[in-house]
């Protein structure tokens, strides 16, 4: 059941991201259909994870085009710390989110999104570690496994990826809101 075919889908990547957080969405956007492209500071290079496990990015992000892609799923770590602070990165993330496109955060994802100044009036979670940084960048946390606020999807930490892909499979594929 290729639900998602003919998607391209942009994730970011980085040393030290959430593990679980990049391969589960990675795993089932692919198998719902979708062109995965993980991007980082540098085409080609293996990054590690929390827990050590690797990816090699498909590209750098300095090279991606947002209207190349039907949405943006940020996977969480400490990796968006760091990727918050390219400028190339929150122009990907402003032009999708703005073009009305899949916007996905988990975790501490949300950093990326709040650097972007694209969280003020919507509804979103995260981990409660960076609550504060959301509700200052004017959004609405909530503590729930999945929020879904027109584009943008969030959830709070790996128990919640069940949740997380069917809100962003929901968004993608243009089902309306539960």
């Amino acid at each position: 059941m290729a639900i998602a075919s003919g998607k391209r889908v942009l994730m970011f990547v980085d040393d030290v991201y959430e593990d679980l957080e990049l391969w589960y969405p990675k795993l089932r956007l692919e198998e719902a259909g979708a062109e995965v492209v993980v991007a980082g500071p540098q085409a080609d290079k293996t990054y590690a994870g929390k827990h050590s496990y690797p990816c090699v990015s498909d590209a750098a992000i300095a090279d991606m085009n947002a209207d190349a892609f039907d949405g943006l799923v940020i996977p969480g770590g400490f990796a968006p710390d760091k990727l918050r602070r390219d400028p190339k990165v929150l122009e990907l993330t402003r032009q999708i989110h703005e073009a009305g496109k899949l916007m996905a955060h988990i975790c501490h994802a949300g950093w990326i999104p709040i650097s972007a100044n694209i969280m003020r009036g919507y509804r979103c979670t995260s981990t409660p570690g960076i609550k504060d940084d959301l509700v200052n960048a004017g959004a609405e946390w909530v503590d729930e496994s999945l929020v879904i606020d027109r584009n943008q999807v969030s959830s709070r930490r790996p128990p919640d990826l069940p949740d997380f892909m069917r809100g962003v499979l929901q968004v993608l594929c243009g089902e309306s809101a539960q």
